[in-house]
């Protein structure tokens, strides 16, 4: 069937293209979101590789990855049994003339490690790298 879209004496359209399937923004629910992301967590698996198998792109698929490290979405838990974990570590500068009075917490699992506030960077960067060789 062919169709013609003149108007007003004016040259129509030379080609027109009807696409099938999905077009325009789609809503994926947060825990289809997650599980996405937690793909691209597998030893292994690249981004672009999940990202083209879901048919999003592949920097739209790092915006979760973003969103998922702030908290934004959640990630399945079953999902992360063969990643590695990391913990955030922050050290501050060492004051300057007041000895420091609080502590350093390190959680791992059930068990809490309490280090003195003053305690040197290195030795809770070793008390970290021996808890994860250990996991």
């Amino acid at each position: 069937m062919e169709q013609h879209l003149y108007g007003d004496g004016e040259p129509g359209v030379e080609r027109l293209e009807v696409l099938e399937g999905p077009t325009g923004r789609r809503r994926w629910p947060a825990e289809v979101k997650g599980r996405i992301v937690a793909e691209t967590l597998r030893p292994g698996a690249t981004v672009a590789e999940v990202a083209r198998r879901h048919g999003i792109g592949a920097q739209h698929l790092s915006t979760w990855r973003r969103l998922a490290r702030e908290g934004k979405i959640v990630v399945p838990g079953d999902a992360l049994d063969d990643v590695p974990m990391f913990a955030r570590v922050e050290i501050a500068p060492e004051p300057v003339s007041r000895p420091c009075s609080g502590f350093v917490a390190i959680d791992f699992g059930e068990v809490t490690i309490r280090l003195p506030g003053d305690a040197p960077a290195g030795r809770i960067a070793d008390i970290a790298h021996a808890l994860r060789a250990a996991r």
